[in-house]
């Protein structure tokens, strides 16, 4: 079972600048809440309670002011900070002391899901007892990405890495759940030819020792990289068009907290004084 998560928000976000020189990106708003709101939200989903945000060295104060500790709700939040880039599965090395022995999942900050039977999907992958297991969602550019080969049994038989030619339209999202051996296996990982080390030789591990799973999201589902500008804006409009078609949030994490009875009303009345005069406060409303 897995009850640790970790939220990897560092990075330069280069291709974003300059506005991310000032500002880290996972606090630039998709539609109406910070992007940091999204990875959150499917951990919460996950029924993930303790988590560990990584943010570059010098923004610690700016998400404190958002997401202090995590009481309000109901969950625990905790930070740390990372020099500089080095890998995904730095996260696991940073976050050394929080994982301890415990099983862990882990989201980049910039990473956007959406769909109708993804909390089931969630929960399901959270019960992980050994092993590895990935999200696999189809593209329309595996060329462009990380992609899977399965088999009938959704076991990964091939790992490519931004293929030159064909092999599987499933690529591997930025959401992984990993047993307690992670540390160990991340720390022996050895830098790739840009000085990283990467998550694809971690999965690979466990691809090598036969502990590896994945899990498909649906077409019903929705995943989607804000890593450049125009992915970030056509994010924001996805949210936009789905919140006012529909009228409920994506990534009210109030919400999320009240309906998995982490917190009560009291705490959506203190989250609409802390929000102030604005629309996410008259949607909170609503749930009092």
């Amino acid at each position: 079972m897995i009850k640790k998560g970790i939220i990897l928000s560092g990075g330069m976000g280069t291709r974003m600048s300059p506005l991310t020189k000032a500002v880290n990106k996972q606090l630039l708003p998709i539609h109406d809440k910070p992007l940091i709101f999204y990875p959150l939200s499917i951990l919460m989903l996950a029924k993930i309670k303790d988590i560990l945000i990584i943010v570059n060295k010098g923004q610690l104060d700016q998400y404190k002011k958002l997401l202090p500790n995590g009481k309000n709700l109901g969950i625990k939040i905790t930070y740390a900070e990372q020099s500089k880039p080095r890998g995904l599965p730095d996260a696991f090395i940073v976050g050394e002391k929080f994982i301890k022995k415990n099983n862990v999942a882990l989201i980049l900050g910039d990473n956007f899901f959406y769909g109708q039977n993804l909390s089931k999907t969630l929960i399901d992958s959270s019960k992980l007892n050994n092993g590895a297991k990935i999200i696999l969602h189809k593209v329309s550019k595996p060329e462009m990405y990380g992609v899977a080969k399965i088999d009938k049994n959704n076991k990964p038989v091939k790992l490519i890495e931004k293929p030159k030619r064909y092999v599987s339209d499933l690529a591997v999202t930025g959401l992984y759940f990993f047993d307690k051996n992670v540390v160990k296996y991340a720390k022996n990982l050895k830098p790739s030819s840009r000085g990283e080390i990467e998550i694809i030789d971690l999965i690979l591990k466990y691809k090598k020792i036969k502990k590896l799973k994945a899990e498909i999201l649906g077409r019903g589902s929705a995943w989607l990289d804000t890593g450049s500008i125009e992915d970030f804006y056509k994010t924001s409009a996805f949210v936009s068009a789905i919140e006012n078609r529909q009228g409920f949030k994506i990534a009210c994490l109030e919400e999320i907290s009240l309906t998995n009875k982490w917190i009560g009303k009291k705490e959506i009345t203190n989250a609409i004084r802390f929000y102030g005069n604005c629309g996410y406060s008259n949607y909170l409303k609503k749930l009092t």
